[in-house]
């Protein structure tokens, strides 16, 4: 009797845990058959944190200039001759972001000169030369460039990738002044106009965090849409290291576009070249 209770309760046993180990090998099965839980991307954090950034910005410019209905005048101009020409210059940002938002600023100022002597075409011969020396062209500028734009980060990208959608505003100034003195007349033509103008724009920005020191910066943006200008765009793109959690530097290459023309002034230009830079984080 005692040897058919004991078998009795490892009947029992046996019977009570065959259901619960066929629950739990069923649930691990479906487990196993179900997609991993996504993986969240890392939320960039809920401080604000700034950047002040100096920068040098070794342009050329092309394109043409013309003055109070003065036949516009061709402006090609290299880093070379903009740098002998160059009286003065000024140029930095600031950059803000806190969550998923971003904010931009940017100045630029300089003061430049340049003048070329401008013969009628087929003058090439000496004696001609001579006899039509043409017409000595002074140009003369100044030029204020401050933009502002507001991004907001895209879910694309990346833990170190963020992409931005952005708009904003980019205001120009010009002061240009033309005196064109022939060279058979003595007498110089000269005019100055001083013109103004804002451009909504439109574009995008993208900060890649290459590792813990190296990282990238795109922005490009395209604007005017005869609101100020008929048409004017933007590309920037640069490389930097990070030395320290203050301290960064960035070399890259910037493009500023711009079409715009109003009562005789006339500003089609390109100003282009290497940009480097240094920055403070806090």
């Amino acid at each position: 009797m005692r040897h058919r209770s004991r078998l009795n309760r490892q009947v029992w046993l046996r019977s009570a845990t065959l259901p619960l180990a066929f629950v739990f090998t069923t649930a691990a099965a479906v487990s196993a058959d179900l997609p991993p839980a996504p993986v969240a991307l890392p939320q960039p954090p809920s401080v604000w944190q700034f950047q002040a950034t100096g920068y040098g910005w070794a342009t050329a410019l092309n394109g043409r200039v013309g003055v109070r209905n003065l036949p516009p005048v061709k402006v090609d101009m290299s880093f070379g001759d903009v740098l002998k020409g160059l009286n003065g210059a000024l140029m930095g940002s600031f950059l803000a972001k806190k969550d998923n938002w971003l904010i931009l600023t940017d100045l630029v100022w300089a003061a430049l000169s340049d003048d070329a002597v401008v013969r009628p075409p087929g003058i090439r011969h000496p004696t001609l030369a001579a006899i039509a020396p043409g017409t000595k062209v002074d140009f003369k500028m100044r030029q204020l460039i401050a933009s502002a734009l507001v991004g907001y980060r895209l879910p694309i990208g990346g833990p170190d990738l963020d992409i931005y959608a952005a708009a904003g505003l980019r205001y120009q100034r010009l002061t240009a002044e033309i005196e064109a003195s022939p060279g058979l007349i003595p007498v110089t033509l000269s005019r100055r106009s001083i013109e103004q103008w804002v451009d909504p724009t439109v574009g995008f920005s993208a900060i890649w965090r290459i590792n813990e020191r190296w990282f990238a910066n795109i922005l490009a943006d395209v604007g005017g849409f005869g609101v100020g200008s008929r048409f004017t765009t933007q590309g920037f793109a640069s490389v930097g290291y990070r030395w320290t959690d203050s301290i960064s530097t960035a070399l890259g290459y910037r493009t500023v576009y711009t079409d715009y023309r109003n009562n005789g002034f006339t500003y089609r230009t390109t100003q282009h070249g290497v940009f480097s830079s240094i920055a403070y984080h806090f």
